[in-house]
């Protein structure tokens, strides 16, 4: 117990806490604290920016689309193990902002201007909750909506399989604070890759009914798998090559699917393409979920 209340409760009567917290989160460290964040020499800054956040933006709509989970997963268990997946991902999410943020110090009031003054909403938090769909850069592949559950892990297992490769490129990377940020994250993602690969294998094995919707889901994802990312071109040196990470990904995953004996065809979907902004509907109607209560609250504390 501490020094000034006598039971667990009574701070949280307090009436009038000074450092009242922002509503949604809590312990608003620097997350980069200990890292020296100055960009290195002969790194472009503004590139280096733009893909941080485009990363970060990956994370925070798939956390998004995992959470939607939460409450109708088809065990408890796994309704667990889908939402700490997505803290994971909300981890990655909140570091990548913010190396985002440190290398482009003018980046947050560009892309979230619409947040009153005396507001007490971080930068990590203006990036997530108060730019409109056009300005996220997030891969079409994050935002697909899961028709069933078996979507939902294929989805999971495509991105997971990706971003391994990814992580463990960028954990060599010459810009400091994204190796260590790699360095963490790899470790979640190889979880995250055998969790989502091993119940693929188990629905694409199972009755008739789960192999079919494994099937489709299948049929539903394959054509956003192992696409190059532009984001990583204006990074030569400082991120895995696009082009061979793109197609080691894609060997990986035509691997999975023999094993499985799972085929799609790839149709064009050239209409869409999350890094130029050119986002499937669906990204909309999940933001404006994810987003509403920080609008309709910009300035709450708890």
């Amino acid at each position: 117990m501490d020094e000034v209340h006598d039971d667990p409760y009574s701070a949280l009567l307090e009436p009038d806490v000074e450092d009242g917290h922002w509503a949604f989160g809590g312990g608003w460290d620097d997350p980069l604290e200990g890292l020296d964040a100055a960009v290195p020499e002969g790194i472009d800054a503004a590139a280096l920016a733009s893909y941080c956040l485009a990363l970060g933006d990956d994370a925070l709509v798939l956390a998004q689309r995992l959470q939607q989970w939460c409450a109708r997963a088809p065990e408890l268990e796994e309704e667990v193990a889908l939402a700490n997946v997505a803290l994971d991902l909300l981890g990655q999410t909140r570091l990548l902002y913010a190396r985002a943020a440190a290398a482009d110090p003018g980046l947050v009031d560009r892309l979230a201007p619409g947040v009153p003054a005396g507001s007490p909403v971080p930068g990590e938090d203006r990036l997530a909750f108060f730019r409109d769909p056009a300005d996220f850069r997030c891969d079409v592949l994050m935002t697909l909506p899961d028709a069933d559950f078996a979507h939902a892990v294929v989805r999971l297992a495509a991105v997971s399989l990706g971003r391994v490769r990814l992580w463990h490129g960028l954990a060599a990377s010459p810009d400091p604070v994204l190796a260590a940020v790699a360095g963490r994250a790899v470790k979640e993602v190889a979880y995250h890759r055998d969790h989502a690969v091993g119940w693929v294998r188990v629905l694409a094995g199972g009755t008739d009914e789960s192999r079919r919707r494994t099937g489709e889901a299948w049929i539903a994802v394959t054509p956003w798998v192992g696409r190059p990312d532009l984001a990583a071109a204006a990074l030569p040196g400082v991120v895995p090559d696009p082009g061979t990470l793109a197609a080691e990904t894609r060997s990986d995953w035509l691997r999975l699917g023999e094993e499985c004996d799972l085929s799609a065809s790839s149709p064009d979907v050239s209409a869409y393409d999350g890094r130029a902004g050119r986002h499937a509907p669906w990204l909309a109607e999940l933001l404006e979920e994810l987003q509403s209560l920080a609008r309709q609250h910009p300035e709450g504390r708890w």
